[in-house]
């Protein structure tokens, strides 16, 4: 994969409300190429979102929304621009970014970014040595270790938070991103509501 050269923060801008206020699918697709950024400690890490997937509300039945407000979903009822954050397998945590309108329940799984900055501080939170960057960050779990991303984080404000943000970057062209069906789900995985950069598009594990 070619490396994209780190834009320093007085460049870059984070994106608006207005960019996570629409529907889960087009923010999915418009999410490839922008910097997922955290500042933790002091630490900045960052990486250029190179996969993603689309969870719709109460009418998709692979979503976390599919049964209604809970304790644990509730961040995905907030308003667009909100993180969503929960645990898998007993051992990940995964980053989403939350879409649309206060109460729709939408929100796009972050699974893979390609790393710009801070490669030293996420193999270090890592602690695992992979031959190659992008091993570090392309599956939902990898990423969240290496970028330092938690559970405090869960309902997070991404147009306010001091940790965590997304900044504009350069979306991808179509003929760089590919949609395909969901995966590492039992329900509703043949919507095609999976996009990655085509460059990223290697057999990998997920996690």
């Amino acid at each position: 994969m070619s490396s994209v050269p780190p834009i320093r923060n007085n460049v870059r801008r984070r994106l608006p409300r207005s960019f996570y206020t629409r529907d889960a699918r087009t923010v999915a697709r418009e999410l490839i190429g922008h910097i997922l950024v955290t500042e933790i400690d002091g630490i900045r890490t960052t990486g250029r979102i190179i996969e993603t997937e689309a969870y719709l509300g109460t009418e998709d039945h692979a979503s976390h929304a599919y049964r209604g407000p809970t304790n644990r979903n509730r961040p995905m009822f907030q308003a667009g621009g909100h993180v969503y954050i929960y645990f898998i397998y007993g051992m990940y945590y995964c980053f989403n970014v939350v879409t649309g309108g206060e109460g729709r329940g939408e929100a796009v799984l972050i699974r893979g970014v390609e790393p710009l900055e801070g490669i030293d501080a996420m193999r270090d939170r890592r602690g695992k040595t992979p031959r190659r960057d992008i091993e570090l960050t392309n599956g939902p779990g990898k990423l969240v270790i290496a970028l330092g991303i938690g559970s405090g984080m869960n309902g997070a404000d991404l147009m306010t938070d001091a940790r965590v943000r997304i900044e504009k970057g350069e979306m991808l062209p179509d003929d760089e991103v590919v949609a395909t069906p969901r995966i590492g789900i039992t329900r509703a995985a043949e919507f095609p509501w999976r996009w990655i950069a085509r460059s990223a598009l290697k057999p990998r594990r997920s996690t």
